[in-house]
């Protein structure tokens, strides 16, 4: 079974349009001065929309939880808390996250991928289980290819349905951060220890603990490297749904904010399937974890915002949304008697969406 994509990602690159864009805000710097990193991210913003008036529209945070079979084995999450206990203060707006966002206007969705557990009903909590939870890695394969293929395609699914252009994805669960390092390490060859170590002052035995974890489910799967039979061995529900929300949305030419080791490695996967998707990211981060430097570096980004946080993912994200907004606001908001000027270059011309789609082929 393998995953096709019948229309590619389209890329950002437009010689003349960035030209045009550097160009309208140098005439701003000419008045208002430099503004440093905003610069380059209102460019980027620029190319992402193929017009010189980025304009966000019915942002959207979602949050994708599953559970993991790797727990069992005696992983814990660093606050102490089950799935269905985060996603419940979610739900509740108990956690800076969910406060945050409701402060930046942005829409809260909570994303049942493969929690063990049944929430009670809420409306913004989206149920798109494809089990309870992965199994064992270190045993077997997380989840089935048919399951892989499932979850990608109920990932776009939900992107095909998002009412606005810019999305926040995070994942969250027991687990999810070392499923999500061994993707990670398996994809691009990196040691996993630099993925999971949090810093230099991190329980030895703990660490230890983690790395024959880990160690074990690496040697359980030694031979898989095509990138969905890397996702179906180590897992990650949360992941999977994430992949097809990715390809889906850049698709459309929307922004994605990436925030969290989880989401890197979708974001991993999803390039695999279609390299220009990463020409749509913004990096965030909600916490200093080195693992997580190490996850960036692989894709040679760094956050938008470093604030020292030991915050939830998605945390990070919706405070360096007033930085994007902000960053747009520079080509799209006219000073009072300005010319407001076209939204496009010369003969610069809309580009066609393009839809990816999940197909299992035997």
């Amino acid at each position: 079974m393998v995953l096709t994509n019948r229309s590619l990602v389209t890329p950002t690159t437009n010689p003349q349009l960035e030209r045009a864009l550097r160009e309208k805000l140098h005439r701003r710097n000419e008045v208002g001065g430099d503004l440093g990193e905003l610069e380059p991210l209102a460019v980027r913003l620029g190319l992402m929309q193929n017009t010189l008036k980025p304009r966000f529209r019915e942002p959207h945070l979602l949050v994708f939880a599953a559970d993991h079979g790797l727990a069992v084995d005696g992983i814990l999450d660093p606050q102490g808390r089950t799935t269905d206990q985060t996603v419940h203060m979610l739900l509740s707006n108990q956690l800076p996250l969910t406060v945050f966002a409701r402060a930046q206007q942005l829409a809260v969705t909570v994303v049942d991928c493969g929690m063990a557990e049944n929430m009670a009903n809420h409306d913004r909590l989206l149920v798109r289980k494809i089990a309870h939870g992965t199994r064992n890695a270190r045993v077997t394969a997380a989840m089935s290819l048919e399951q892989a293929h499932a979850a990608m395609r109920a990932g776009m699914e939900i992107g095909d349905k998002l009412r606005g252009n810019a999305t926040v994805l995070a994942g969250v669960g027991v687990g999810a951060h070392e499923s999500a390092a061994l993707i990670l390490a398996r994809l691009t060859d990196t040691p996993v220890r630099d993925l999971i170590v949090s810093g230099p002052d991190m329980d030895s035995d703990e660490l230890g603990h983690l790395m024959v974890i880990l160690q074990g489910a690496q040697g359980r799967h030694r031979g898989v490297v095509e990138p969905i039979e890397v996702l179906a061995a180590f897992g990650g529900f949360e992941v999977a749904v994430m992949v097809g929300v990715m390809l889906m949305t850049a698709s459309k030419r929307h922004l994605l904010l990436i925030d969290g080791v989880p989401a890197c490695a979708a974001l991993m996967l999803a390039a695999r399937i279609a390299q220009p998707v990463t020409d749509y990211c913004v990096f965030c981060r909600s916490h200093s974890h080195l693992g997580l430097d190490q996850a960036l570096n692989l894709f040679r980004a760094t956050a938008l915002l470093e604030l020292g946080m030991k915050s939830t993912d998605g945390t990070g994200a919706t405070l360096a949304w007033p930085l994007v907004r902000s960053a747009a606001a520079l080509l799209t908001e006219v000073a009072e008697g300005e010319d407001p000027g076209p939204s496009r270059p010369g003969d610069i011309t809309p580009l066609p969406d393009a839809t990816p789609t999940a197909d299992s082929e035997d």
